[in-house]
């Protein structure tokens, strides 16, 4: 199936007023600490990846109930941060918090390290970015099927009812009215580094 790029885009865009998930760029001495692991990874990871203009951080030291996901743009020295699920395998007592990684198949786990991210797809819930793992902890990620994408259940209502968000199969479920932020920023290339980094 064909996905029609900008009209997926323009139509999450329309859905993403501003968000209380969604912070505003501005730096902080959080912004500068997931600059500084952004910087790093990128180094690591250069010869990877295809675009190094965004780094997205992921800090599972996080609960699921704040922002966790960060876009780092590397030119301007800004932060954009975001709601993110983990996967159900990491937090079997569903309370919030990533317990654990994996990066076994069926674990329904989330998996740490470096990914590449590559063209958007259609997928079971509508425009989806692929992934690829690039380190030994994660290289199971295109066999797992684990993406980027949008689910009701990272929805920021999910908050207001339940205190978290919902849980993933191990991938990055963002709210959908976020997600065209990943789809804009994020896809073709760039490199998505996930941790229990304690960034704050």
């Amino acid at each position: 199936m064909t996905v029609d790029r900008r009209a997926v885009l323009g139509g999450l865009l329309a859905l993403a007023p501003a968000r209380v998930c969604a912070q505003a760029w501005q730096i902080s001495e959080q912004h500068r600490r997931i600059l500084t692991v952004a910087r790093e990874q990128l180094d690591r990871m250069r010869s990877q990846v295809w675009r190094d203009d965004v780094v997205a951080i992921a800090d599972f030291a996080l609960p699921s109930a704040l922002p966790r996901l960060h876009f780092a743009d590397m030119a301007a020295g800004q932060v954009r941060s975001f709601l993110v699920t983990h996967g159900k395998g990491s937090d079997p007592e569903h309370d919030g918090f990533c317990k654990r990684f994996s990066n076994v198949i069926n674990s329904e786990a989330t998996s740490r390290g470096a990914y590449i991210t590559y063209e958007w797809y259609d997928g079971k819930y509508g425009a989806s970015i692929r992934l690829g793992g690039l380190e030994d902890d994660n290289c199971n990620a295109a066999t797992r099927a684990i993406v980027m994408h949008p689910a009701w259940y990272a929805d920021p209502a999910m908050l207001a009812k339940w205190g978290k968000l919902g849980r993933s199969d191990g991938c990055f479920a963002m709210a959908p009215g976020d997600f065209g932020q990943a789809l804009w920023h994020l896809a073709a290339g760039r490199l998505l580094y996930a941790d229990r980094l304690g960034l704050g």
